[in-house]
């Protein structure tokens, strides 16, 4: 495969509105994250990733767009975007933007002309269908919702909507609404930006057969469904091929087959993606399952597309609680699946917090609570007769409010996220883990990223290497190894509370970097080994 730089690049994901507040509002905002611009210049980082800073009422987050070429007023001004974008910039630190264009807020001045008339020009920029039976025309759900059909009583017609209602799904069948996507994608290409994280990208083809589904529950019908690539062929040839610029695809429900058609080089759509396997469908770490992922993904890209490392990110619990040990082992488990992210093949992404071993919350009343799927199907169980303390305990886990909470950068009140009150409470912990302490100690979390990231950008087997699985069968241990010509590693993992013994030999004057300090042949629980080898055997 070609080399290109943003193969060999490590994303960092800034979730702006729980960075840094500089104002006192308790929101993050786009001059928090100049400010810390240093920060993760010195981790190593080389792009960042930016959630959605456009006008929005924030139903979702900034996830329901109501402006797509204005900043909304909690993240800051145009001013401070194009300041951000500059200091990165002269920092060598390269920026992507979220691009949310499956569905834009109900406060959209295309949606409000859309429901003012059926007559209105903007009336086909969304999808609208008439009542069948005097009811919604299917049984399919939306992601937030128990339907993804929201009745218009002006018009006695039902819109779709993938996720909230408030975010009304955009018609990509209009071509009009397609070139106004476009010209906005220019908009932000030409200030300079590197490139798109490319919200639910594969959902914006519809399904034209409106019957209902067996399972309204499985959700996978709402994607990958015929018209996309042509969609996405469109896109390139119109906006992305004319820049150097850099586009990771959030695909959830595919296969590796059907990936390769969205990254395949050959076909030129996307340049990665972001496949929900692990993340979606894994709810708690297993390692059979795991290890399975992995090698179905190399074998399905291997030579002709790009692949993502994440285990969490703004949508997903925090790693170290979800699958790792966030109690005895925070530290241990939490280095071992970094290494895990940055040695399998494909391009790492570190969600803010991470690098310290962040952990995920529990809230004990669902008004603490600001993820809207969360809320929404919390009201949606109580409704069923469910005891509420039931539902909340069931929902806490994989809330996306466990990885929302804000930065802890020092002990100071609030974690030193805030001089108000943060918009969402502070992970309690944040007195004893923070950035101060961690940046303090050399055994931390942080400086064992650092080394990851120098080594892999060092040492281009663990880029563009090939991958072996040295154990598909244990339950506990993790071994691989990453080659490129003359070049060999061996990555060695203890995933388990137990001390294990590793089954085969290797030469340990090879060790390379080890997460913990262990004097003895036998792994400890969480710990991770590379070796720099050629006689593992």
């Amino acid at each position: 495969m070609k080399q290109t730089w943003w193969k060999e690049a490590v994303v960092y994901q800034v979730y702006w509105r729980s960075f840094l507040d500089t104002n006192g509002d308790g929101y993050g905002d786009l001059e928090g994250v100049r400010q810390k611009l240093g920060y993760i210049k010195e981790l190593g980082a080389d792009v960042i990733w930016l959630n959605p800073f456009y006008v929005s009422p924030d139903k979702d987050n900034g996830y329901d767009i109501a402006d797509y070429y204005r900043v909304m007023d909690k993240a800051g001004t145009m001013g401070d975007f194009e300041r951000l974008l500059k200091e990165a910039h002269e920092l060598g630190l390269k920026v992507i933007l979220d691009l949310v264009v499956n569905h834009t807020s109900d406060e959209h001045p295309w949606f409000r002309e859309a429901k003012a008339s059926k007559t209105s020009p903007k009336r086909d920029y969304y999808i609208w269908h008439d009542p069948v039976e005097d009811s919604a025309p299917n049984n399919w759900r939306s992601y937030f919702a128990p339907s993804c059909w929201e009745y218009d009583e002006g018009s006695d017609q039902y819109y779709y909507h993938s996720f909230a209602v408030e975010q009304p799904d955009l018609n990509w069948e209009n071509g009009e609404l397609r070139q106004e996507i476009y010209n906005m994608m220019r908009f932000w290409l030409d200030k300079g930006i590197d490139g798109f994280r490319m919200d639910v990208i594969n959902l914006l083809a519809k399904r034209k057969d409106l019957s209902n589904v067996d399972n309204p529950y499985d959700l996978s019908y709402l994607a990958n469904n015929p018209g996309i690539h042509d969609y996405l062929q469109e896109m390139r040839d119109e906006v992305l091929k004319h820049y150097d610029c850099m586009t990771v695809g959030e695909i959830p429900f595919v296969t590796p087959e059907e990936g390769l058609l969205y990254v395949d080089e050959a076909r030129g759509e996307l340049d990665t993606l972001f496949h929900f396997q692990i993340a979606d469908e894994m709810p708690t770490w297993d390692m059979l399952r795991f290890k399975q992922i992995q090698r179905d993904w190399y074998k399905g890209l291997n030579g002709r597309g790009w692949n993502s490392q994440f285990l969490n990110n703004h949508d997903h619990t925090r790693q170290v609680t979800r699958y790792g040990n966030d109690g005895e082992h925070r530290v241990a488990s939490a280095k071992l699946l970094a290494t895990l992210t940055h040695t399998l093949p494909g391009m790492p992404y570190i969600y803010q917090g991470e690098e310290i071993g962040m952990t995920g919350v529990k809230f004990y009343s669902i008004d603490d609570y600001q993820d809207i799927a969360m809320k929404n199907r919390y009201v949606e169980e109580i409704g069923k007769g469910r005891d509420p303390k039931d539902v909340l305990a069931s929902l806490q886990l994989l809330s996306r409010d466990n990885s929302r909470t804000p930065m802890q950068w020092n002990a100071q009140k609030h974690g030193g996220f805030t001089d108000g009150k943060p918009w969402m409470p502070v992970n309690p912990n944040y007195e004893r883990l923070n950035v101060e302490t961690d940046l303090s100690r050399e055994d931390s979390v942080f400086h064992y990223y650092q080394q990851l990231i120098r080594l892999r950008k060092n040492n281009p087997a663990l880029i563009y290497g090939e991958f072996t699985d040295l154990l598909p069968e244990d339950e506990s241990l993790h071994a691989y190894e990453r080659k490129l010509g003359q070049a060999r590693f061996v990555i060695v993992l203890n995933h388990s509370h137990e001390t294990r013994t590793l089954p085969f030999s290797i030469d340990a004057q090879s060790l390379v970097l080890q997460n913990v300090e262990n004097g003895t042949d036998g792994l400890l629980p969480y710990e991770a080994r590379i070796y720099m080898t050629p006689t593992a055997r």
